[in-house]
């Protein structure tokens, strides 16, 4: 659905009306991402059945399996990096929408951009580290530092669509829609 500039019939501006996309952007962002996480873990225990699981997951990781962690016996379809940012991304994500209420104004982009610089360091260390071939760290550590970025994707994308349609809405009642 495309917002749409229609002119109040009770005011004089213009308001962009899309409140239903507004409300149904996060939860499907939401949504996908934890079924994105249960798809990842569940796939060794379902074989051929999640091929297209492993295909998808080949075009955004490399899977190696040195660098993966399997269960069952059977690798995961991403790396220990990679599984750490899903998790926690989709984590972060469910962490937006237990905070809503509180959440009132929109993150300043500044502080947005500083909270992922922050969350980033810890993946860009250790993967400049391995680039450097002075650290190898376990798929546990990969995961591990991978975290604190997936958790902060999740839960700003989140936060800031739920705010923006908070506003949106506001904007539209007060508009008379």
């Amino acid at each position: 659905m495309v917002p749409v500039a229609v002119e109040s019939p009770r005011a004089s501006s213009t308001v962009t009306y899309n409140s239903g996309m507004r409300r149904v952007l996060p939860a499907a962002l939401t949504v996908a991402a934890l079924v994105w996480l249960a798809l990842l873990v569940l796939a060794p225990y379902f074989g051929r059945e999640m091929a297209v699981v492993y295909a998808f997951a080949s075009g955004v990781c490399h899977q190696r399996p040195e660098r993966s962690f399997h269960l069952a016996g059977v690798q995961l379809p991403v790396c220990a990096r990679c599984l750490g940012l899903y998790a926690s991304g989709a984590m972060g994500a469910a962490l937006a929408w237990a905070s809503a209420r509180r959440a009132h104004a929109a993150l300043d982009p500044r502080q947005a951009r500083l909270v992922f610089a922050a969350a980033a360091a810890p993946t860009i260390v250790t993967v400049g580290l391995e680039w450097l071939g002075l650290v190898y760290p376990s798929n546990a550590g990969r995961a591990m530092a991978s975290l604190p970025l997936g958790a902060a994707a999740g839960w700003v994308f989140v936060r800031m669509l739920l705010v923006e349609g908070r506003h949106q809405a506001a904007e539209s009642y007060r508009a008379g829609w």
